[in-house]
């Protein structure tokens, strides 16, 4: 029998020409964002002020199956896609499992992860609509970092609020996005009314992803026009432009005859898991197949496991529509656990219908099972991958484990979103012993369910 190769990149000529919506194969569709104001459904119209006119369109549309990409994103991403789909021999081998384990590694460009995938088309929409530049957030960095690459291919100002207790973990982050132009202020910060307010509220904060939407997205405001907003997770469209993730692993593997009966993605806000799970997703739930989706996320911040299903805002600072999902409360401040992509109180629209559906299932680990694992995966597979990552890799060794147990022969996809070159203070941690694992209690818990809005779709919950 011949062997599988070590690892498949697609031609550039058979990268995907268009994104994949997969909203469009979902029998119920998620409920719609609603005005804060009047618990409406929001319009494009209402968008308009927060995103760039495109972006709000696609964050609507529940029609159309695919969305072409247009030619200068293609350009890009052909700087540095296809990106490759490798397996993992030395990692089966060393778990000993029969399993046959296979990774889409995001990892390799400036980025260092998945990021730049949302970030290419959301900075060619400013430019397209002539604004002078963008505001956004980041956790660890790597969607600051993207957006920083992408913004300066376009000439655009970017301005990043970063979670404090990142920004302090990584400076060489801070210092990454200099280098693109971009400007970095630690959240929440004195610079907005939201960040005041929050400071003035806990002085110690070590900050959230809440924060720092509440943050840009007042800054975008306050620019008159001249700047929109975006985003690196959670919504609609940045689940979109991620879809090339799946698509591709999808064509990879059927270039190798197989199909994966497991998919494993680590759980943030989304933008990776729903990317990579789109096609097969599909698939799934038009009975072509019969995949196992698994989430993997922060028992820190264990929005879908521990989560409720309400609308909430998408910000701590409540200027944002709301969004019914699973979410811990906007006023949730998670542990500063060294996975800062992945503390988000919130969980995708699409994704959090999909889980509370029954389409999709979610794990949760502490964060010293997580860097065992990757250190186990970076010793076998010479990857050192990003902490956000290395949930997914949890994920798809325990399966793997269970197929040694069982003796099954399946086939396991997992998605290595990005490498850890700036996470060695947390590697350092964890080998020396000092790593702390933090699990919120039921009271943490209840403390952001009831910053929940007291609204007529959340009573009775």
């Amino acid at each position: 029998m011949k062997k599988t190769p070590h690892k498949v990149i697609l031609t550039e000529d058979q990268m995907p020409q268009r994104w994949f919506n997969l909203r469009a194969a979902m029998p119920e569709q998620p409920d719609p964002m609603l005005r804060p104001d009047t618990l409406q459904p929001v319009t494009e119209a209402d968008l308009a002020p927060i995103f760039c006119e495109e972006l709000a369109r696609q964050e609507l549309d529940a029609e159309h199956e695919f969305t072409d990409i247009p030619e200068p994103v293609l350009e890009i991403y052909k700087m540095y896609r296809p990106a490759p789909l490798i397996r993992a021999y030395d990692l089966e081998r060393a778990l000993g499992t029969p399993a046959r384990i296979y990774f889409k590694y995001e990892g390799n460009n400036t980025s260092g992860s998945h990021k730049l995938n949302s970030a290419v088309p959301q900075a060619y929409y400013a430019k397209q609509q002539g604004l002078a530049g963008v505001t956004t957030e980041t956790g660890a960095g790597q969607w600051g970092t993207a957006l920083s690459v992408a913004c300066a291919y376009f000439d655009l100002s970017c301005q990043v609020y970063m979670v404090k207790c990142s920004y302090e973990q990584k400076p060489f982050r801070k210092a990454m996005m200099n280098v693109f132009g971009a400007g970095v202020t630690p959240s929440p910060s004195m610079t907005t009314e939201a960040g005041r307010k929050i400071l003035a509220e806990d002085p110690n904060t070590t900050g959230s992803l809440g924060c720092a939407i509440s943050e840009a997205v007042e800054a975008a405001a306050a620019s008159q026009g001249g700047k929109r907003y975006v985003l690196g997770s959670v919504l609609n469209q940045v689940l979109l432009h991620q879809s090339i993730i799946g698509l591709e692993s999808k064509l990879a593997l059927e270039q190798l005859g197989e199909y994966p009966d497991i998919v494993v993605g680590c759980a943030g806000g989304g933008s990776n898991l729903g990317g990579l799970i789109a096609p097969f997703m599909a698939d799934k739930l038009r009975g072509v197949k019969a995949p196992r989706i698994v989430a993997v996320e922060p028992a820190s911040c264990p929005s879908l496991t521990r989560g409720r299903y309400a609308y909430d805002f998408c910000d701590t600072g409540r200027v944002t529509p709301l969004a019914r999902m699973y979410t811990l409360g906007s006023g949730f401040v998670p542990a500063p656990n060294h996975a800062g992509g992945l503390r988000y109180h919130g969980m995708s629209p699409i994704l959090s219908k999909l889980y509370h559906d029954g389409y999709m299932e979610a794990v949760s680990y502490e964060q010293s099972r997580v860097f065992e694992a990757a250190v186990f995966f970076a010793k076998h597979e010479t990857i050192l991958p990003a902490p956000e990552s290395a949930h997914a890799i949890r994920g798809a060794m325990d399966e793997a484990l269970r197929c040694k147990e069982t003796g099954e022969e399946k086939v396991i996809l997992f998605g290595l979103t990005g490498t850890g070159f700036f996470d060695m203070t947390a590697y350092e941690s964890y080998l020396s012993g000092r790593m702390t694992d933090y699990v919120p209690t039921d009271a943490d818990l209840q403390k952001g369910f009831d910053s929940l809005p007291d609204i007529p779709q959340n009573r009775g919950l």
